[in-house]
């Protein structure tokens, strides 16, 4: 396997894509549909005498742009097979349907959020820029979590772990149990539940539940969407689940604070003034802990969108003094 480290001034950080050569010539996420991206991605595979034509599949993590912008001009240009989560599927292949629902699933959620108005207007701005580099349109096969598939030099086992979006997977190698987890697990910074896809129901229950599976797993090394691989993929699952149990402290500490307050008001309070795509990010991760948090009983939601903390929250919140609420 080879990896290739692509340019990406739209989203956080550097961009991984992962080669296969052997009886089939595989690539596991392709990077942002930009001219530069595109270059760096077609530089990184003539290094190992490939070109985009002699590709015979395409696995996608997921259907964000840095990941899977350049599937479609890959399979124009060989007639490689482009394979995803059938929950993504869609979004990659451009169905006018699909999008049309998930536009109107985030303004729904803005709405739920409280999100301003003037706000929300800069950010579909930043969205659409987004939408435009993903160059949709790749004829998408999908898969389910379990299958497997012969990539040349070992076998990929899909791993369905949803959170960040509802068809994120992840691909076990294994002959070497090590897994390439997209943006499952980062090596940097953890990654945006709630904002990032909003179609995904209970967000923060469904990653804590993929970062319990990755820890369970206990795989000797992780190769993330972004950044350097992981030497120790079971203990940055565990920080990142430690990282959210900070975080939901914060929550409640905000609730606490502000009194009744809608997802907006939480993520001004935990994150202050956001720009860019932040402002889907910020109320997007404070609302997955208010529903998750309200799910659980802790904190109660009114009609008007509004959380505030129970009456036995607040009690047990006083006692707390290590700044971290259980999960």
């Amino acid at each position: 396997m080879h990896r290739i480290t692509l340019g990406n001034t739209y989203f956080e950080g550097e961009n991984d894509a992962y080669l296969f050569t052997g009886d089939r010539t595989v690539l596991v996420d392709t990077g942002i549909a930009t001219a530069d991206t595109r270059e760096q991605l077609a530089d990184g595979l003539a290094d190992h005498g490939v070109e985009f034509a002699d590709i015979d599949a395409v696995f996608l993590t997921h259907y964000h742009a840095d990941h899977a912008g350049l599937a479609a001009e890959i399979q124009d240009a060989g007639g490689a097979t482009v394979y995803a989560h059938p929950a993504d599927a869609p979004l990659i292949a451009g169905d006018d349907d699909a999008w049309d629902d998930f536009r109107a699933q985030q303004r729904a959620a803005f709405d739920e959020w409280g999100m301003p108005e003037d706000r929300r207007e800069t950010l579909l701005t930043v969205m659409q820029a987004g939408v435009d580099h993903h160059a949709a349109g790749a004829e998408v096969e999908t898969f389910e979590d379990g299958d497997r598939f012969d990539v040349g030099e070992t076998t990929l086992e899909v791993l369905h772990t949803p959170g960040h979006t509802a068809g994120l997977s992840s691909f076990v190698m294994t002959d070497r149990d090590e897994v390439l987890t997209g943006d499952a697990v980062l090596p940097v910074y953890t990654p945006n539940v709630g904002g990032a896809d909003v179609r995904v129901d209970r967000p923060l229950e469904r990653y804590l539940d993929t970062l319990g599976r990755i820890a369970e797993a206990d795989f000797e090394r992780a190769w993330p969407g972004h950044r350097d691989p992981i030497d120790d993929p079971t203990g940055r699952a565990e920080e990142i689940i430690h990282h959210h149990e900070e975080r939901a402290y914060r929550v409640l500490r905000a609730l606490d604070d502000l009194g009744p307050s809608n997802a907006w008001e939480v993520s001004a309070d935990l994150f202050g003034d956001l720009d860019d795509i932040h402002v889907l990010h910020g109320p997007g991760e404070a609302s997955a802990h208010l529903d998750h948090l309200t799910r659980a009983g802790d904190i109660e939601r009114d009609d008007d969108g509004t959380y505030s903390l129970t009456a036995d929250t607040r009690e047990r919140l006083g006692d707390r003094d290590d700044g971290t609420w259980p999960l």
